[in-house]
C-alpha cells in the first residue's frame, strides 16, 4: 500500500525533528509487483511511500514528480536501488543535483548509499562527471559528423537550391508562357524561390 504511514522519528525528542522520510518504489509494467521494494522500504522505517507502475524511460513520472514537489529541506528519500530513481546516468545525476541543492538526503538500500556520507558524496561526483562525459561525447560526435559532411561537400541545414535550376525557372517565368505551377513541375523550383531570386 502506498501513502502516509505516520511519522517515524528517533531519539529522546521525537517531536523536535519534523523532517520526513519518504520512499519511492517503481516497476516498469502493470503486471510487475512492487511488494519486494515496499517490504524493504517499510523495514527501513518511512513516513510516506510513493509508488507507481511506469517505465523508467518516461520523462514524466507523476508520483516521483509529486514526491519531489512535496519534500522540504532536510527530508530524506529512500529507494530500493538507484535504477528505480533514474532513467540514465545523466538523469540520475540531474536528480541528485536537485536534491543536493535542496539539502534533501538520498538513501539507496541496494547500493548502501547515503548522500550525507563521504561515499555518497563520492558517488554524486562520479555520476555528475559521467553525465558531463556523455554530454561531451555527444557534442564531439556531432561536430565530427558535421566536419565529415563538409569534407564531402554537404552542410548542415536545408540543402541549397541548385543555381542553374533557379535560373532556368526564372527564364521560363520571364517568357510568360508558363504558370508557376507548370514551372515548379518542370524544374522543382517553388514560386517563392523565383520571387526571391528576382528581387535579389
Amino acid at each position: 500500500m502506498c501513502g502516509l504511514f505516520g511519522f517515524v522519528h528517533y531519539g529522546n525528542e521525537p517531536f523536535k525533528d519534523l523532517s520526513m522520510v519518504a520512499a519511492y518504489a517503481r516497476v516498469s509494467t502493470a503486471d510487475q509487483n512492487l511488494d519486494r521494494q515496499k517490504d524493504a522500504l517499510e523495514k527501513y522505517g518511512i513516513d510516506k511511500l510513493y509508488c507507481e507502475k511506469i517505465s523508467g524511460t518516461k520523462k514524466s513520472r507523476p508520483e516521483l514528480d509529486r514526491m519531489l514537489a512535496e519534500l522540504q529541506e532536510g527530508d530524506t528519500i529512500v529507494i530500493e536501488s538507484l535504477s528505480r530513481l533514474g532513467r540514465s546516468v545523466k538523469n540520475l545525476a540531474e536528480l541528485m543535483e536537485v536534491l543536493n541543492s535542496r539539502n534533501i538526503r538520498l538513501v539507496s538500500l541496494k547500493e548502501t548509499i547515503d548522500t550525507t556520507s563521504s561515499t555518497g558524496r563520492l558517488l554524486f561526483t562520479i555520476l555528475s562527471s559521467l553525465a558531463q562525459f556523455e554530454r561531451d561525447v555527444l557534442v564531439e560526435r556531432t561536430q565530427e559528423g558535421l566536419k565529415a559532411a563538409r569534407a564531402r561537400g554537404r552542410y548542415g541545414g536545408r540543402p541549397k537550391t541548385k543555381e542553374s535550376a533557379v535560373k532556368k525557372a526564372v527564364a521560363l517565368y520571364d517568357t510568360g508562357q508558363y504558370t508557376l505551377k507548370e514551372i515548379q513541375e518542370m524544374t522543382g523550383i517553388s514560386a517563392s524561390t523565383i520571387y526571391r531570386f528576382k528581387k535579389g
